[in-house]
């Protein structure tokens, strides 16, 4: 198995420092290349939610460079400034932020009191943003700031504001339906401009953003599902930059155009714990016995990821020496025969593999296995609705929040609005919660070890792969933010 360089530790101490996509200059120069050309992007997953900000839409406003936060993260996982420049903690429950001077898109400026509104809506979304699971905050402008108040003790908030969920829009940008219309109103180097449908947008670069003119002078993007179809695109010179760049495919093009990079994504085999047959927990037990996660990663992955060793890979560096062995796991049942629905999406061109490679394994074991597979976003709405018994699906980590407690609420809690797996467990909820008040870093990482334990101890989860990623890039292509938690690609030094 190769193994590809981890990230650092990650940390929950707010630091000042430069991050993948926040203060000065961020790698934009104003004097250079002042017409620039325009960059074509293709990207693996249409909008599934009309682009909205409050879902997994988020993440591709954030990396076309289109939203900013109050916060981001830096390479090493910490809290840096982005539209706050400073923070400081008041109290347990209080923070207040002090904002730069910044212009929003459609010329409006960046006041407190735009962003205490826009966090404001970010509450009231339904459902929640997964950076918000189990989370009650309210935001008013204080002077030139804004006070952050949690209903409870919350150590990692400057963290949790990093999220894309979480970004800050333009007053015009939130409709009163609780809509937000991200055309022209976000904060970031990129005005969205043009969106057609599912299929590609257009983005001009915004001259008066604070972190330095672009030196693109846009972005045309693509939204190709397709994997095979993304490389061809680099190949031919369609694009200049496409991500997910399926592993099959790599072989196939000038290495040269391949960037590798190790993130904190793991593929893994979520379980219907709340109806169909695995919401009996020696079923679940069952599919947990029959899956061999090692000929996965051999047969699909091509050592481009490790085996699953839990919700937190390799990548997460601290993780493997904190790890907890699950305790009460129930005994497997024999399956005889037992009909399941396993789900899966083909914007990751390696998930439909696996799930073939699964649906084999499950029927050797004694299940009979039904597999569906679609593009994410005709697939999203069934799956958190629970219509599937089984799903396999690739999640980064850490990037709802950064904070490795994060995912664990929005993923496995009662409450989680990500909640694929549908579980509702008492110990799991308390594990999470006591993890979720731990300030100290070392004492956090200690308390998400012993939920994510908690977690598996229930088989809702069976980890699969903890992978990396390639990105298709043009060789006069230079600056492509090649980040670990997957929220960034285009900034203001991205240029051909």
């Amino acid at each position: 198995m190769r193994r590809r360089h981890l990230l650092g530790s990650l940390l929950l101490t707010p630091v000042l420092t430069a991050c993948f996509a926040s203060g000065g200059s961020e790698g934009g120069d104003p004097g250079r290349d002042a017409d620039g050309s325009r960059l074509r992007v293709a990207l693996a997953f249409p909008p599934a939610e009309n682009l909205s900000p409050y879902g997994a839409d988020a993440t591709l406003l954030s990396r076309l460079g289109v939203t900013k936060g109050l916060t981001a993260l830096d390479a090493n996982g910490a809290a840096a400034p982005a539209l706050a420049e400073s923070w400081r903690r008041e109290n347990d429950r209080t923070w207040l932020f002090t904002l730069r001077e910044a212009t929003f898109q459609d010329g409006s400026a960046l006041t407190p009191a735009t962003v205490a509104a826009a966090l404001t809506h970010a509450t009231e979304a339904k459902p929640a943003p997964a950076a918000l699971s189990g989370v009650a905050l309210t935001a008013k402008a204080a002077g030139d700031a804004v006070r952050i108040t949690t209903k409870t003790a919350d150590p990692v908030l400057p963290l949790r504001l990093s999220s894309p969920g979480l970004a800050v829009f333009a007053a015009k940008a939130y409709g009163k339906d609780g809509r937000v219309d991200p055309v022209g109103t976000a904060s970031g180097p990129f005005e969205l401009t043009k969106v057609n449908g599912s299929t590609s947008a257009t983005l001009d670069r915004f001259d008066d953003y604070w972190g330095g003119r672009a030196q693109a002078s846009g972005v045309d993007a693509r939204f190709i599902a397709d994997g095979t179809a993304r490389a061809n695109a680099v190949r031919t010179r369609q694009v200049d930059i496409a991500e997910a760049i399926p592993v099959a495919q790599a072989a196939s093009l000038d290495r040269a155009t391949l960037k590798e990079t190790a993130t904190t994504r793991t593929t893994s085999l979520q379980l219907n714990t709340q109806a169909g047959p695995f919401k009996n927990p020696r079923l679940r037990a069952a599919v947990r016995e029959a899956v061999d996660s090692s000929a996965v990663v051999k047969g699909v992955f091509e050592g481009y990821a490790d085996p699953g060793a839990g919700i937190y890979g390799p990548a997460v560096t601290w993780a493997e020496g904190k790890r907890v062995p699950p305790t009460g796991r129930a005994s497997a049942a024999e399956p005889n025969g037992t009909t399941v629905t396993l789900a899966t999406y083909d914007n990751r061109p390696e998930l439909p593999e696996a799930a073939q490679v699964l649906q084999q394994q499950l029927q050797k074991a004694g299940f009979k296995v039904t597999l569906v597979v679609r593009e994410y976003s005709r697939l999203e709405s069934d799956a958190l609705a629970g219509k599937f018994d089984a799903f396999v699906g690739a999640r980064n980590s850490l990037v709802d929040t950064g904070d490795p407690v994060g995912v664990l609420a929005s993923d496995y809690t009662c409450d989680g609005g990500y909640n694929l797996a549908r579980l509702c467990d008492r110990k799991v909820d308390r594990a999470v919660a006591e993890a979720d008040t731990v300030a100290d870093t070392g004492e956090r990482q200690d308390a998400a070890m012993r939920a994510e334990a908690a977690i598996l101890g229930t088989d809702a989860v069976v980890p699969l792969a903890h992978q990396g990623i390639i990105v298709g890039v043009a060789t006069d292509v230079r600056g492509v933010l090649l980040d670990p938690y997957e929220r960034t690609l285009v900034g203001p030094g991205t240029r051909r």
